[in-house]
């Protein structure tokens, strides 16, 4: 039992097992890549979610610790089964398409790798994930709304970190630069409001099924359609900065 800001918590055996399984998929799967396939950067940034989801929650410092932590579960399980549906020739959700198209591409830079990976995975899998966690908790996504933030928030500085790992140099605010006006148009808090107001609207059509299969699949398809757009290859370029 550790207190915390959030009181005393409890770390739950099923909570540590969900949260451990993911991280031991993602660093299988980035092992298994080679090092500047756009799938092995993106992975690598999902790595990064679930370890700092997992020392968080060791650390007592997550608000409903149990739904959180179930959450990232959810989220990083439907990257993962994204990736085993294309590995096995199957058709991998619409919003997941383009990376895996253009993981090899000479043109397409890391950062917009990692980019199309977040639009893909906060686009569309973490809508569904919300529902996935609700109905497994028997809850409302109301109720979630504290683990969700707090995931958001997780993703928030992790964007930063990749504009300053992968963004290459001398001058990343260079406004006329293709790769920096790619990168300013998409938005990471616009994205992840956009998928609480699509968890909240799937979760009230849950009993209309056919309307909610046709929402989810618009979801999908838009979400990669934006994806497309950020992987527009952009020539040969730099390596990313280093420290």
């Amino acid at each position: 039992m550790t207190t915390t800001q959030y009181g005393p918590v409890a770390v739950d055996a099923a909570v540590d097992t969900a949260v451990d399984e993911v991280v031991a998929r993602l660093r299988a799967l980035r092992e298994s890549l080679p090092r500047h396939d756009g799938v092995a950067v993106f992975t690598e940034v999902c790595l990064s979610v679930a370890l700092t989801v997992r020392r968080h929650l060791v650390g007592g410092l997550l608000p409903r610790p149990r739904a959180t932590a179930g959450l990232a579960a959810a989220f990083a399980r439907r990257y993962l089964a994204a990736v085993d549906l294309d590995a096995s020739g199957a058709h991998a959700p619409a919003c997941w398409r383009p990376l895996f198209l253009a993981r090899h591409h000479p043109g397409v830079r890391p950062v917009q790798f990692a980019l199309a990976g977040f639009n893909a995975h906060i686009g569309y899998d973490l809508a569904l994930a919300v529902v996935d966690t609700a109905r497994l908790h028997g809850c409302e996504p109301a109720d979630l709304q504290g683990a969700f933030d707090r995931l958001g928030d997780i993703l928030v500085g992790l964007e930063e970190r990749v504009h300053e790992d992968l963004m290459p140099g001398p001058d990343p605010l260079d406004v006329a630069d293709p790769l920096t006006h790619l990168v300013a148009s998409w938005s990471m808090d616009r994205a992840r409001d956009a998928a609480w107001s699509a968890a909240r609207l799937l979760w009230s059509v849950r009993r209309l099924p056919e309307l909610a299969e046709e929402f989810a699949h618009r979801l999908d398809t838009g979400t990669g359609l934006v994806g497309r757009c950020l992987l527009t290859p952009l020539g040969h370029c730099p390596r990313p900065r280093t420290a």
